[in-house]
């Protein structure tokens, strides 16, 4: 088959857009870049181009622009352009400046996107290929990632409402130039590739050539272990979906986590990527938090926007912003807990001979007690059903008709049993877990002077 052909093939296998949608190619005036405007031409695609200059090789760059606006002369499409000052931006955003460009490059497409919604771009066109794709897992392996990373670069994008497409995935670097040469195409070679001090240039400038040299298969190889390595995160993917969703307790803005039932679970670390990951902590942070597990009560870890707290038996993941109203999870054979710099003591009890009406003892029918208990501050639209009251009163209500003041409202604590408030702590219990005459064993609660 032509690459012509091999190009069609590839975009229908991977649903990666249609004749009647219209296109914007990231055009460099690379080989690969013109070898992709030339395919989706001669296939009747509707596109436009878009350049960037990061004002990185002067006068090359300059050229560099001259050369792709020809381009769109040639095919008769409109061609987008801008300068960037991307030294400025790495070094404000303290990122390397492979990370600067690529943040400029595609935050600008983002721009034309939304600000030029008459163009209708439904999708964008970048022209990584299958060498791409090979050192892309090689560096990813080299500075450690997730089996994301081992899978390399996909075929289409979340990036930017999942417009970014890449249709010559399937090519090999030596068959672009081929097709080049063979169309009479001209392109332009950018003198940076030649430098090995960045990562990717060393790798493919002198490290896979030296591989090669021992292990002649070693790209094919590669690109092998990719496609399989895709199957096998479609069943880790499956796997994680049903393993964490059973080790997740939602309690107001907080996410729980029982640390017992944690390690028991296979592949332990990369349960623990999986869930802490998407909220900022580094891959490196991982062991750390896995060594939390083990660590006594208080200790915590802290990524950007989250913290991640060992609470006894629990991990409690919670927003830095509202890391202050952490709730205290109880099981059944604790006898204390610590909250609000006051201390609850927990113990069962038979029915005494009379009933006290202290507010800072709570005696409750323990058969009607679910464990784990959970104690954290109030918030808006708990309510309970106060002791001697057979219909439910919000708490806010409560406040109002008990006249505490704004500063005592902002301290009270409640505790709950499976979603259900037993006890509005030093205040009132709830009337469906009181000593009853059927009652055999009481949980009692006193808060400790």
């Amino acid at each position: 088959m032509s690459l012509q052909n091999d190009f069609i093939s590839f975009i229908k296998k991977n649903h990666l857009f249609e004749q009647k949608d219209r296109l914007m190619i990231a055009v460099s005036g690379g080989v690969d870049s013109v070898v992709l405007c030339e395919l989706c031409y001669v296939s009747g695609f509707d596109f436009i181009m878009a350049h960037c200059d990061f004002g990185l090789r002067e006068e090359e760059s300059r050229i560099d622009a001259i050369f792709v606006r020809e381009l769109g002369n040639k095919y008769g499409v409109d061609v987008k352009m801008i300068e960037f000052e991307t030294l400025k931006y790495a070094e404000e955003k303290k990122v390397n400046i492979q990370i600067a460009a690529r943040e400029l490059r595609y935050n600008w497409f983002n721009e034309i996107i939304e600000t030029e919604k008459e163009k209708r771009i439904q999708h964008i066109l970048t022209a990584h290929h299958a060498d791409d794709n090979i050192e892309t897992v090689l560096m990813n392996f080299i500075k450690g990632t997730s089996i994301n990373g081992l899978q390399g670069i996909q075929p289409k994008d979340a990036g930017i409402g999942g417009k970014v497409t890449r249709p010559l995935l399937f090519a090999r670097k030596a068959q672009l130039t081929e097709f080049a040469k063979e169309h009479q195409l001209q392109w332009r070679e950018d003198s940076s590739n030649e430098s090995s001090k960045y990562t990717r240039n060393f790798l493919r400038n002198e490290w896979l050539p030296s591989i090669r040299k021992i292990f002649s298969q070693v790209d094919d190889n590669m690109l092998h272990n990719i496609n399989r390595l895709k199957d096998v995160k479609a069943l880790y993917d499956v796997a994680i979906g049903n393993i964490i969703p059973k080790l997740l307790m939602k309690e107001g803005s907080n996410t729980c986590i029982p640390v017992l039932k944690l390690l028991k679970q296979p592949a332990v670390k990369s349960i623990l990527f999986e869930l802490f990951t998407p909220y900022g902590f580094s891959v490196g942070q991982i062991d750390e938090i896995e060594k939390l597990c083990h660590a006594e009560s208080g200790k915590y870890i802290l990524s950007d926007t989250h913290r991640v707290l060992k609470n006894r038996n629990w991990l409690i993941l919670s927003e830095k912003t509202t890391a202050n109203n952490v709730i205290v999870i109880l099981n059944e054979h604790d006898t204390e807990a610590v909250f609000n710099n006051k201390k609850i003591v927990i113990s069962t009890t038979v029915v005494p001979d009379k009933l006290n009406s202290i507010d800072t003892i709570a005696l409750l029918d323990a058969d009607e007690i679910k464990y784990p208990l959970l104690l954290r501050k109030w918030k808006q639209g708990d309510y309970f059903y106060p002791l001697g009251m057979s219909k439910k009163k919000k708490l806010s209500r409560f406040f109002i008709d008990k006249k505490l003041s704004i500063n005592e409202k902002e301290n009270v604590w409640v505790l709950e049993s499976n979603k259900k408030i037993v006890w509005v702590v030093g205040l009132r219990i709830d009337d469906r877990y009181k000593i009853t005459p059927a009652t055999g064993k009481v949980l009692k609660l006193s808060i400790a002077k």
